[in-house]
């Protein structure tokens, strides 16, 4: 019998800070349903978001309040902020190298926001922080890592989390027990035919809560980011970062001329960009960053760069056709500022959860920040409250059952998303 002190779903900023922050004499498991780097938190492009100092507090909280059309919860906006320096600290303190300028960092400023407050890496932000905490978890004797196991049920009894079913890659399926369980299996793009997500992401661990009656937040509330690379090809979209228009870079219609302010929240520009494509008559729009931009492209973004000159334009010159696709998922299984769920010894944080800091819309930036907050949080309570129960031993798992159960509770999960199921994402 396999069985854990805690045991972590998802290999994004969330599960591994959450790793980081847990007492080395727990036993830990961490489970992926793909590769370690196969989740979202790698491909996030533009930055992570700081209060830059005791004045930026009100305008970071309305920005982001004013960007979630004021549905947030304002605590957890505040808790967020608040802890943003100490996490950077953190991350410094692990490896993370962020940009410099002068003897400072450099900072940068996305849509919605009255002042730039961005740190970042190039445009490979999530990957930098993402490898730092990897090889940092790598080095921990206390957790284990397993990759390509799915998540496929939760093990529930008497009101009380006891661990999860994992589907190995054979399909083997097994119960692995644990006195604490943190999902953290990202977000939906799975489930959408156009999406900057990993495919595998399908909202596993949502569906799940559903068929446990586990409480949900929000599911209707569905991100669409204004700017991925148009390729008129079926798959994974891919995205062309916020910070573009940050640094300058102008959006046109099919007359060459600007048709909207870049740096508008997600969800209107996105609005904005439909609009001139029903009036272009085209399935895309075009983005201009030559001409518009202090300092080196190729060298402040030289991951866009590089796929873009591999699709056959260059990000230093041309015109780029740039199309919404979905990207972020702002509902999700409902947490506390503590990342604990309605069902005990259960946690959720990053895109899993939804404790309302984001409201209706997610501000640019903050996503990395509150996945990495919350999921420390998360391992500070598990910390807390940490006692040893005996196991509440489960029959082997049914692979139909649980497979009727699972497909029932995506069925259900597809229509609070509003996604019509004939048509979403296989």
């Amino acid at each position: 019998m396999r069985n854990y002190d805690v045991l972590i779903i998802g290999t994004g900023v969330a599960g591994l800070f959450a790793a980081l922050n847990l007492g080395c004499d727990k036993k830990i498991l961490i489970v992926t349903k793909g590769t370690l780097e196969e989740n979202d938190s790698f491909l996030a492009q533009g930055g992570i978001c700081v209060q830059r100092d005791e004045t930026d507090f009100e305008p970071f909280l309305e920005d982001t309040l004013r960007a979630g059309h004021y549905e947030n919860n304002e605590a957890a906006v505040a808790t967020m902020i608040t802890s943003s320096q100490n996490i950077i600290n953190d991350l410094i303190g692990l490896g993370v190298a962020f940009d410099k300028k002068g003897t400072g960092f450099s900072y940068t400023k996305e849509g919605a926001h009255s002042r730039a407050r961005i740190l970042h890496c190039k445009d490979m932000t999530g990957k930098e922080i993402n490898s730092k905490l990897i090889a940092c978890v790598k080095e921990l004797p206390n957790v284990t890592l397993l990759e390509n196991n799915t998540l496929i049920d939760l093990l529930v009894a008497d009101e009380r989390c006891h661990g999860v079913v994992l589907r190995e890659k054979s399909g083997k399926l097994s119960n692995v027990y644990a006195q604490n369980t943190l999902l953290a299996t990202g977000g939906i793009g799975g489930l959408f035919s156009k999406s900057t997500n990993f495919a595998h992401l399908t909202g596993d661990a949502i569906a799940i809560a559903l068929k446990h009656g586990i409480r949900v937040k929000d599911l209707n509330y569905v991100q669409i980011h204004p700017t991925s690379l148009y390729t008129g090809r079926p798959g994974k979209a891919f995205l062309m970062s916020e910070s573009l228009r940050g640094e300058g870079a102008i959006l046109v219609g099919k007359d060459g001329q600007r048709f909207a302010d870049e740096l508008l929240p997600r969800d209107l520009l996105t609005k904005e960009i439909y609009a001139q494509m029903e009036k272009d008559r085209l399935p895309y729009v075009r983005m201009l960053l030559k001409g518009h931009m202090d300092g080196s492209i190729a060298e402040r973004f030289p991951g866009i760069h590089a796929h873009c000159l591999q699709e056959g334009y260059d990000l230093t010159e041309d015109y780029i056709p740039v199309v919404p696709a979905q990207h972020y998922f702002m509902g999700g299984i409902e947490v506390d500022l503590q990342s604990k769920t309605s069902l005990a010894n259960l946690y959720a944080a990053g895109e899993t959860s939804c404790n309302g800091v984001h409201g209706k819309n997610r501000l640019a930036s903050n996503s990395l920040l509150e996945s990495l907050v919350f999921s420390k949080r998360a391992a500070q309570a598990i910390e807390a409250a940490f006692h040893r129960e005996p196991s509440c031993l489960f029959p082997e798992p049914d692979a139909r059952s649980i497979a009727e159960g699972l497909n029932e509770a995506t069925k259900t999960l597809l229509k609070l998303i509003g996604i019509e199921e004939e048509t979403h994402a296989k």
